[in-house]
């Protein structure tokens, strides 16, 4: 049997170690654009020069060759036949044939079509190791930075390029930085934080064109109000697709992410796809967990199903401030909102029909499972919402025969 995964970031690297474990005479193979595994999540890191590339691999440096897995790098794929189970890389039309295939691309930085956005030199995305040696080189020549959107990639990359000097300027749409993840109240404290060491906010606004110099590069991005930020370069961290380009034309299902069923297959024999190019979650935990469904299910046939689109914790790190977000963020008519608030810590939690929907917790993060269970679960927290903070595993010691849990 051979395996064949595109894709060498979260999804694609635990599917590969999955095979390997369940499948140890197969043969796999991996594709990649990128020459190695990296952590999307520190990325800023190489930007701030406290990691080189080596710093941001995720898994062992020989993890290729100990566990036998060919490795076909710094490529393209460039069309899927699944007819004849043929997937096209590079220029030259050189394939790699499969009996079973994992599609694992992530997904991509989307640039918005503002002004010369899609087609100057200096505009990038952050989302590969190379968008970020990208951005370092141009950063050596480079003064003042533009950065649209302010949430956590382009904080991340905010913070990398404030450790080395530059002037930032950040352009939000919404009214506070971080809104997918954060309230009014917690994003404000990153907000002071970025503020004192130098970064500047254009909260409220968007960009609306840019100017060029004469040879193409931005200048200034104007936005919605007329104002100009003058720039040596821009990133632009507003969201990201699915990479799903080179698949056109294949007959794969695709609806701003691969569509898959319940064991992550997709519409095509032998094809299954994980991780962020499905839509199901863009986070790393997750991404983990859909490649090791994937795999197994490649291996020991459709038994193991992915039920857990429950999108996992999201943790924010700056300046020493640490902050988890699960669940909803904003609260709908009729929700009840508890938050408690110190001068160390801001939490608060939204409930719904009794049953909490959301947690945001800031500064000691140390309890987070409880919530991250109670709302996975579901847990009826009928009038237990005002002790919701001093909760633990401890209050639960079982389950009624109507799905209703018990306390102590």
């Amino acid at each position: 049997m051979k395996y064949v995964i595109i894709g060498i970031g979260a999804a694609g690297m635990t599917a590969a170690k999955t095979l390997r474990e369940l499948a140890p005479q197969d043969e796999i193979v991996m594709i990649s654009a990128e020459e190695q595994p990296h952590s999307r999540c520190m990325l800023h890191k190489y930007l701030s020069h406290e990691r080189d590339e080596d710093g941001l691999n995720f898994v062992p440096a020989d993890f290729f060759e100990k566990n036998h897995i060919g490795r076909i790098t710094g490529q393209k794929v460039t069309r899927l036949d699944a007819e004849e189970k043929n997937v096209y890389y590079g220029t030259d039309g050189s394939s790699v044939q499969y009996d079973k295939l994992l599609i694992a691309t992530g997904a991509e930085s989307f640039i918005p079509p503002v002004g010369a956005l899609r087609t100057a030199s200096n505009v990038y995305g952050l989302r590969h190791l190379s968008d970020a040696k990208a951005i370092n080189e141009r950063a050596q020549n480079s003064k003042k930075v533009v950065i649209i959107g302010s949430g956590l990639v382009g904080l991340d990359a905010a913070y990398g390029l404030l450790e080395q000097g530059k002037e930032i300027t950040i352009v939000e749409m919404a009214d506070r930085i971080l809104p997918i993840q954060l309230d009014e109240k917690g994003a404000l404290e990153y907000q002071k934080r970025f503020e004192k060491a130098g970064c500047r906010f254009c909260l409220g606004r968007k960009g609306e064109d840019t100017l060029l110099s004469e040879n193409g590069d931005v200048t200034h991005v104007i936005l919605d109000n007329g104002e100009k930020l003058e720039c040596d370069m821009v990133i632009v961290a507003a969201g990201v697709r699915s990479a799903v380009a080179c698949f056109e034309g294949s007959s794969l299902l695709i609806d701003r992410g691969i569509k898959v069923d319940e064991y992550l297959r997709t519409n095509l024999p032998d094809v299954y796809a994980a991780g962020d190019v499905t839509g199901l979650s863009g986070i790393w935990p997750n991404a983990q967990k859909q490649g090791r469904t994937a795999a197994r299910n490649m291996v020991l046939g459709d038994q193991c199903r992915y039920t857990d689109r429950f999108a996992a914790k999201n943790t924010i790190n700056f300046f020493g401030l640490v902050s988890l977000c699960v669940g909803a963020l904003n609260p709908r008519e009729g929700d009840q909102v508890v938050a408690r608030e110190s001068r160390e810590q801001y939490e608060r939690a939204i409930f719904r029909n009794h049953r909490l929907i959301g947690f945001l917790q800031q500064g000691d993060i140390s309890h987070d499972g409880i919530y991250q269970y109670l709302i996975k679960n579901e847990v009826d927290l009928r009038a237990r919402e005002e002790e919701i903070f001093s909760l633990t595993f401890g209050d639960f010691y079982g389950v009624k025969e109507n799905g209703e849990y018990c306390y102590e």
